[in-house]
């Protein structure tokens, strides 16, 4: 079996060495051997490299990550879970939506003053009711 050095894995994958020795120290992925000083790591790597970044990009801590992958480093995904974060996203794509048509009617309004646009009033109003709403669920967790 051919190996990878953290360069080659650094360049394959567009991670940091750095970041692949922190991975490492976390025990996100697991070095093989080392050739002189540079790691060797296993051609799978790679794959755990691209579901950590897909997983990062989801939203999941690092932490979070780490207890999708079983003791050989191979994907051991709940689906219970990824619902739960597919629901999250879901409610921030529906927040973002608001938030953007809330932007271009802003942008767009034909009245003298925004605080004279009983809409762009409305708006605020339930922008607060969420960011208050959104607070209390905080300090309850």
């Amino acid at each position: 079996m051919k190996f990878l050095d953290i360069g080659e894995v650094s360049a394959k994958s567009g991670i940091s060495p750095s970041a692949l020795r922190y991975y490492e120290s976390i025990g996100l992925i697991t070095s093989v051997s080392r050739h002189g000083l540079r790691r060797q790591f296993p051609p799978e790597v790679l794959l755990q490299l691209r579901l950590i970044s897909t997983g990062k990009l989801a939203g999941f801590s690092l932490e979070e990550i780490a207890g999708m992958f079983d003791r050989n480093g191979m994907p051991d995904l709940s689906r219970v879970v990824l619902h739960q974060r597919a629901d999250e996203i879901d409610n921030q794509i529906h927040e973002l939506l608001v938030l953007r048509d809330t932007l271009r009617h802003v942008a767009d309004c034909p009245a003298p003053s925004h605080m004279e646009c009983p809409t762009f009033r409305r708006l605020i109003d339930v922008a607060d009711k969420r960011n208050i709403k959104q607070a209390t669920k905080k300090q309850q967790k």
